[in-house]
């Protein structure tokens, strides 16, 4: 028989819960952050004159990918790279202004097309592992659920197991957005993008951006602590 899952401390606060509320906060920060130094940089015009399409063609080129299409898409920092169509998306401000903040972004998507041509293992982890993920994240809290409804602690351990694959997923996308950070940090400058008075700012962008996976990956890292620690300990008083 189960315990009533009170999992050892009552319904008060655990120690745990408040880190996880305090990287939540966190996350927020992050978020609002990531917005306001966009906006911010986005007024500023980039001495090179050149937009964020304009950037990004030439550092796929550069780097013979002339076969990778650019496209727009509507919205905000909704800015990505698709592997298996080969496109790189850039929001609409970042696709058609010249600012730092437009070069920026443009530049670090340009990044994961540059892992993906290089086949950096970390980029290739992640591809790897999105089908699996993306199944066990889903299937996870119902697993968890099911397990406290009916009282099966195998079952809320396999969802567990399902979160911390999720989990992984995470920690593995911080080298992949830090390494494309890097590469369009190291080209801008060389190609002559910015030149070394806009990189503070272009730090600022692409920092800030970098924070919010690393809010993400800790809430989620903690909350997998979490669920260890209230699980493993209702196990232990079987």
């Amino acid at each position: 028989m189960y315990p009533s899952y009170g999992y050892g401390y009552g319904f008060g606060m655990d120690p745990m819960m408040i880190l996880i509320l305090l990287a939540f906060g966190l996350s927020l920060w992050a978020s609002f952050r990531v917005r306001g130094t966009f906006n911010r940089f986005s007024q500023v015009r980039a001495a090179s004159g050149m937009t964020g399409y304009d950037a990004a063609r030439r550092m796929l080129d550069l780097n013979g990918l002339y076969d990778v299409q650019i496209e727009p898409v509507p919205g905000t920092l909704t800015d990505h790279y698709d592997p298996i169509k080969r496109v790189v998306r850039l929001s609409e401000p970042v696709y058609y202004e010249s600012s730092i903040s437009a070069i920026s972004v443009a530049c670090h998507e340009i990044g994961h097309a540059i892992q993906h041509k290089e086949s950096y293992p970390m980029l290739v982890a992640r591809h790897r592992m999105f089908p699996v993920v993306n199944f066990a994240s889903s299937a996870s809290p119902f697993l968890m659920l099911a397990g406290v409804l009916f009282g099966s602690l195998n079952l809320v351990w396999i969802g567990i197991i399902f979160f911390a694959a999720a989990v992984a997923f995470q920690l593995v996308t911080l080298p992949v957005e830090f390494n494309a950070t890097n590469r369009a940090k190291k080209l801008m400058v060389a190609e002559g993008f910015i030149d070394l008075r806009e990189k503070p700012g272009v730090d600022r962008v692409l920092n800030a951006a970098a924070l919010t996976y690393v809010a993400a990956a800790l809430i989620s890292l903690l909350q997998l602590l979490r669920f260890v620690m209230i699980f493993g300990n209702n196990r232990n008083n079987d």
